[in-house]
This record gives structure tokens, sequence and C-alpha cells, in this order.
């Protein structure tokens, strides 16, 4: 496994909710700040403002398949990206509550 895909995944699994995210993503903004009005713990990481940024997302596609950020997992489970989130408003709060993120 390379340590990219390594730091990934202890990304992923070490967070109740991980969110692969780039500082200036309108689409990042949204999600984020769902998860502070849900009052969600949640570990995000700016893409665009780390070294191995770009490596990173190339992992999460070869993970999830999907280009696009935000990256979303919650309980190590891939959520999707802004709109997945958002379509799952009513349920986040019980999915937060069976990560641990509230």
């Amino acid at each position: 496994m390379s340590a990219t895909k390594t730091k990934v995944q202890g990304i992923i699994d070490e967070n109740p909710v991980a969110v692969f995210s780039k500082s200036y993503c309108p689409y990042c903004r949204a999600a984020k700040q769902l998860l502070r009005e849900s009052g969600a713990k949640f570990y995000a990481i700016e893409l665009d403002q780390i070294d191995d940024g770009s490596a990173i997302q190339s992992t999460l596609v070869d993970l999830t398949g999907q280009f696009t950020v935000p990256n979303i997992f919650i309980g190590q489970k891939h959520i999707g990206g802004n709109s997945d989130l958002q379509a799952q408003r009513r349920q986040l709060p019980k999915l937060l509550k069976q990560a641990g993120a509230i």
C-alpha cells in the first residue's frame, strides 16, 4: 500500500467524519457548514493547502470513483459530495450519532 493511500485510509479510519476539501470551493464550504450546524465533530483536510493534496485526491478517485471535492466519509462510509450530504439532511443526525460524531 502506498504512503498516500495509508495516509488517506488513516484519516478515514481515525475520524468519525472526514471531509476532503479545498479551501476555495463553495460546495466544500456548504458541506462543512451543514456539519457544523449539525454539531458534528469532523476532520477537514484542505487539499489545496498541503503538498501532497493532488496525490491524496488521486487516491480518493481510486477509492471512491469520485473526482470532485468535497469527498465526505461518515463512520468510515463514503457519503459522496455536498449534494449527497445535503440530500441526507434528515438522516444526518442519526448517521452522525451512529458514527460517534455527536
